[in-house]
């Protein structure tokens, strides 16, 4: 079962009321905001906005594999995204994605072990005069070489590590 069915009802009392059908227009706004509560889309509550909506599940999974914004599988706590549009992928783009999931060891398109990356490849970033380009969360880094990506990742691993430790030294003097 999913970690709570309690958020599923506080979002999808928004969508609705007693008086009031579920209309199909606001299917994609209500997966968004469960995407949002939950941080992807778990099967059960693809199923609960089944039974709540009369919508088939098979229509919904339509939906949600057909939008590249929705997700099946749970995320790491951060987003590397590598950039495959035309500038990137001819600057080198493949040779940054290697370097970094090897950093990682993941596979572009997974998560690490230990949840706390998930590496994705985007169609473009807008920032071709970067090239080749990633973003960690909103983190933008260009003109990229698999060295300089590795040590992007190590450079935001060590950021992240001291903000955890000033979060605990702060916590600890409470």
């Amino acid at each position: 079962m999913c970690k709570c069915l309690d958020l599923f009802d506080d979002v999808f009392k928004d969508f609705t009321d007693s008086q009031t059908a579920f209309e199909e227009s606001q299917l994609i706004p209500v997966l968004q905001k469960l995407q949002e509560k939950y941080g992807y889309l778990p099967q059960e509550v693809i199923k609960r906005l089944s039974e709540k909506t009369g919508i088939f599940v098979s229509k919904i999974m339509g939906v949600v594999t057909f939008y590249s914004q929705f997700r099946l599988q749970p995320v790491g706590d951060n987003i590397v995204r590598i950039c495959f549009g035309t500038a990137c992928h001819v600057i080198g783009a493949e040779n940054v994605a290697d370097a970094i999931c090897r950093e990682l060891d993941v596979k572009l398109g997974d998560t690490t072990q230990d949840k706390l990356f998930t590496v994705e490849s985007v169609a473009c970033l807008g920032c071709c005069s970067l090239a080749p380009v990633i973003m960690i969360n909103d983190e933008t880094h260009g003109r990229l070489t698999p060295d300089t990506a590795r040590g992007a990742i190590k450079e935001f691993m060590e950021k992240s590590s001291l903000k955890g430790a000033e979060a605990q030294s702060c916590n600890e003097g409470k």
